[in-house]
């Protein structure tokens, strides 16, 4: 797996609708979590979403997010949900994140920066190095570093 991206195939569901059978706009945000945790289970195997959070006392909550809704997606409507980490920072992260159609049709997109958190302090603090490192094996993400630190 490549740290920096991640995508799954999401058959949308009678639940994430509206009343026109159109998936209703919070949905999506619960559906790109869901991606979220899917991630880090993935690119965490050995504590998983849940570890990060209940064992190591880690938060990653959402201090800003920027959304764009291009075309509506129906009940049954088989999409792609994509993330891609496009900046690794000090205490944050910033995911790309889209959902797109079996054609590439982008339906929605959001723009995400998530911060690092102690849950006992609840305070920002650096990205663990149980994440940093799991991210690091992507060499998009260690360019992205090394140009900031020669800033």
């Amino acid at each position: 797996m490549n740290a920096s991206t991640f995508t799954r195939k999401h058959r949308i569901r009678f639940s994430e609708c509206d009343p026109a059978g159109i998936v209703f706009y919070p949905q999506y945000f619960v559906m790109f979590n869901n991606l979220l945790e899917t991630w880090i289970d993935e690119l965490l195997p050995e504590v998983g979403f849940a570890g990060y959070i209940g064992k190591l006392h880690f938060g990653l909550p959402t201090v800003r997010l920027e959304a764009d809704f291009r075309a509506i997606s129906r009940m049954g409507d088989d999409v792609i949900l994509s993330l891609e980490v496009v900046r690794l920072g000090g205490k944050s992260l910033t995911l790309a994140l889209a959902c797109t159609d079996l054609e590439g049709e982008v339906r929605m997109s959001v723009t995400q920066v998530l911060v690092s958190t102690s849950l006992i302090s609840h305070q920002a603090i650096e990205l663990p190095s149980v994440l940093r490192q799991a991210l690091s094996a992507s060499p998009s993400l260690e360019k992205d570093k090394n140009e900031r630190s020669a800033m």
